[in-house]
C-alpha cells in the first residue's frame, strides 16, 4: 500500500510539476509577446519621428527656393556686369543702378508679400514669388538694351522681395520649437548656396562671346524657379494661417505632420488659437495692423527695433558690396586679371555657404546671441584689416593675399552669425497676427540698406577710397556688436508664443539671459 501510495504521489506531483511548467510557457509567452509589442511600437515610433523629420526638412528646403534666386543673382551680377559693360556699352552710374536697382525694387515685393500672404496663404506666395521672377530672368536674358535689361530687373527684384519675406516666416510657423532656429536658417544658406552658383557660373560661361556670356549667365537663374512648381504639391500651408483662416482642423492636421509628438499637438493648436485671438471660435477686435505697427505698443515698439535694427545692420555693414563687388575690391589690391578675378570669388562663395553651414548645426545648440557676439565682432575685425589692407599695403602679392583672406574672414564670420540669425529672429518675434507684415517691413529695411549700399559703393569709393569705405563698414560693424548687446534677446528653445512674452519685459528684452561671456564659451567649444 505504501509503494502505492508513494507512485501515486509521485504521479501526482508529476502532473502538478507539468501544470506549472505549462503555466510557466504560457506565462513566457505573454511576456514574449508583449516585449515585441513593445519593441514594435517602439520601433515603429522611431520611423515616425524620422518620416515627419524629413517632410520637415523638405518643406523647409523647398520653401528656401526662391532665396537660391536672391543669392544667384547677387553672385551672377558681381561676373556678368563686367561683360554687360563691355556689350552694352554702359556708364559706370548705370552699372551701380543695374546693380543695386534690385534691392530697392524688391522692397516693393516686401512690402506686398505680407499682405498677400495673408490673404492667399504663405504656400502660394512662395509660387506667386517664383512666376514674376521666371519672368523677368526671361527678359533680362534677351533684352537687347539697358532699358529693357532694367525692366527685367526690376519684375526680378519683385519676385525677390516676395521669396525673401516669405520663406523664413513660412518656415517658422511650421517647425518644431527644438528644429526652429537651424531651419529658419536654410533661406541664408540657400542665397549663400546661390552666390556660390552665380560665381561658378560666372567662371565656367566667361569663355564665350561677350555678347553671349552674360546672357547664359542670367538665363541659368531661372533653374530654381522651375521646382518650386514641384514643391507645391509636397508642402503645405501654414498652420497658423489656416488658424488665421479659422481652419482649425485643417491646422491639427499639418501639425500631426509636422510634429514628431502628437501628445503636443492639441497642446501647439491651442497657443496658436489663442496667439491669433480666436478663442472659443472668436476673433478677439484688434486694430488694423498697419495702424497697429505705425502706432505700437511699448512691447511690439521693442520687437520693431529688435527686427527692423537687426535686419537693417545685416547690411549696412556691407555684406553686398562685399559680395557685389569683390572682383572690384581684389582688382584694387592688384589683380588684373579677369578669369583670376572670378576665381578668388569662388573662394569667397565657397567660405560663404561653408559657414552658413556651421551656423546651422549651431544656432539651436549654443543659441542666438553667442553667435551673434561671435560674428559682429569677427566682421569688425575683417572689415578694418581690409581697410588697412587696401589703404596700406598698395599693390602686391601680399596685399592680394591679404585682401582675399579679409574678404574670406568677412563673409564666414557673417555667415555664421549675422547672416542667417537676422531671418531667423524676424521671423520668431511677432505676433501671429502681425508677423507676416512685421516681417516684411523688415525684409523692407534690409533691401533699402542693401540697395542704398549697392547703388553708393563705387562712387563713395572715388570719393574716400576702397579702403575709406570699408573704414567705415568697419565702424558700423562694431556699433552692431552693441546693439546685439542691448536689444536682442535670447529666443533658443521657445515657442513662437512664448518669444512674445519676452518683450512684455523690458529687462529681458534687453538680453538679461545671455551675456558676452557666452561668446567666450561658444569659442572655446568650436
Amino acid at each position: 500500500m505504501g509503494l502505492v501510495g508513494v507512485q501515486e504521489n509521485g504521479k501526482g506531483e508529476m502532473a502538478l510539476s507539468l501544470g506549472n511548467k505549462s503555466k510557466y510557457k504560457r506565462m513566457d509567452s505573454e511576456l514574449s509577446d508583449e516585449f515585441d509589442d513593445e519593441a514594435s511600437n517602439h520601433y515603429n515610433e522611431l520611423e515616425r519621428k524620422k518620416s515627419i523629420r524629413k517632410y520637415v526638412l523638405a518643406c523647409a528646403i523647398f520653401a528656401s527656393l526662391n532665396n537660391v534666386l536672391l543669392g544667384y543673382d547677387v553672385g551672377v551680377m558681381s561676373g556678368a556686369i563686367i561683360f554687360i559693360q563691355e556689350d552694352l556699352k554702359i556708364s559706370e552710374v548705370q552699372e551701380e543702378v543695374l546693380v543695386g536697382i534690385l534691392s530697392i525694387i524688391s522692397l516693393l515685393g516686401s512690402l506686398a508679400g505680407g499682405r498677400t500672404s495673408d490673404i492667399i496663404g504663405r504656400k502660394w506666395t512662395i509660387a506667386f514669388a517664383a512666376v514674376i521672377f521666371q519672368i523677368g530672368a526671361a527678359i533680362m536674358t534677351f533684352a537687347p538694351s539697358f532699358q529693357i535689361l532694367m525692366i527685367g530687373r526690376v519684375l526680378a527684384g519683385v519676385g525677390i522681395g516676395f521669396g525673401v519675406m516669405i520663406a523664413p516666416v513660412y518656415i517658422a510657423e511650421i517647425s518644431p520649437t527644438v528644429d526652429r532656429g537651424s531651419l529658419t536658417s536654410f533661406p541664408e544658406i540657400f542665397i549663400n548656396l546661390g552666390i556660390l552658383l552665380g560665381y561658378v557660373s560666372n567662371y565656367a560661361f566667361s569663355g564665350l562671346s561677350v555678347h553671349i556670356n552674360w546672357r547664359v549667365m542670367l538665363a541659368v537663374g531661372i533653374l530654381p524657379s522651375v521646382f518650386i512648381g514641384f514643391a507645391l504639391f509636397i508642402i503645405p500651408e501654414s498652420p497658423r494661417w489656416l488658424v488665421m483662416q479659422n481652419r482649425v482642423e485643417d491646422a491639427r492636421s499639418v501639425l500631426l505632420k509636422t510634429n514628431e509628438n502628437e501628445n503636443d499637438v492639441d497642446e501647439r493648436l491651442s497657443e496658436i488659437v489663442a496667439a491669433a485671438g480666436m478663442s472659443n471660435g472668436e476673433k478677439n477686435e484688434e486694430k488694423a495692423v498697419w495702424r497697429e505697427l505705425l502706432s505700437p505698443s511699448p512691447p511690439l515698439r521693442r520687437m520693431l527695433i529688435t527686427g527692423f535694427g537687426i535686419q537693417c545692420f545685416q547690411q549696412i555693414t556691407g555684406i553686398d558690396a562685399t559680395v557685389y563687388y569683390s572682383p572690384e575690391i581684389f582688382k584694387e589690391a592688384g589683380t588684373e586679371n579677369n578669369s583670376k578675378l572670378l576665381a578668388a570669388t569662388v573662394a569667397v562663395g565657397v567660405t560663404k555657404t561653408a559657414f552658413i553651414l556651421i551656423a546651422t548645426f549651431l544656432v539651436d545648440r549654443v543659441g542666438r546671441k553667442p553667435l551673434l557676439y561671435v560674428s559682429t565682432i569677427g566682421m569688425t575685425v575683417c572689415l578694418l584689416a581690409l581697410s588697412l589692407t587696401l589703404g596700406f599695403l598698395g599693390h602686391g602679392q601680399l596685399g592680394v593675399a591679404l585682401a582675399v583672406l579679409c574678404v574670406c574672414g568677412n563673409v564666414a564670420f557673417f555667415s555664421v552669425g549675422m547672416g542667417p540669425i537676422c531671418w531667423i529672429l524676424t521671423s520668431e518675434i511677432f505676433p501671429l497676427r502681425l508677423r507676416a507684415q512685421a516681417s516684411a517691413l523688415g525684409a523692407v529695411g534690409n533691401r533699402v540698406c542693401s540697395g542704398l549700399v549697392a547703388m553708393s559703393f563705387l562712387s563713395l569709393s572715388r570719393t574716400i577710397t576702397v579702403g575709406g569705405t570699408f573704414f567705415l563698414f568697419a565702424l558700423l560693424s562694431a556699433l552692431s556688436v552693441l546693439f546685439a548687446y542691448k536689444c536682442v534677446p535670447e529666443t533658443k528653445g521657445k515657442s513662437l508664443e512664448q518669444i512674445e512674452l519676452l518683450f512684455e519685459n523690458h529687462n529681458e528684452w534687453q538680453g538679461s539671459e545671455v551675456e558676452m561671456g557666452d561668446s567666450e564659451h561658444l569659442v572655446q567649444k568650436a
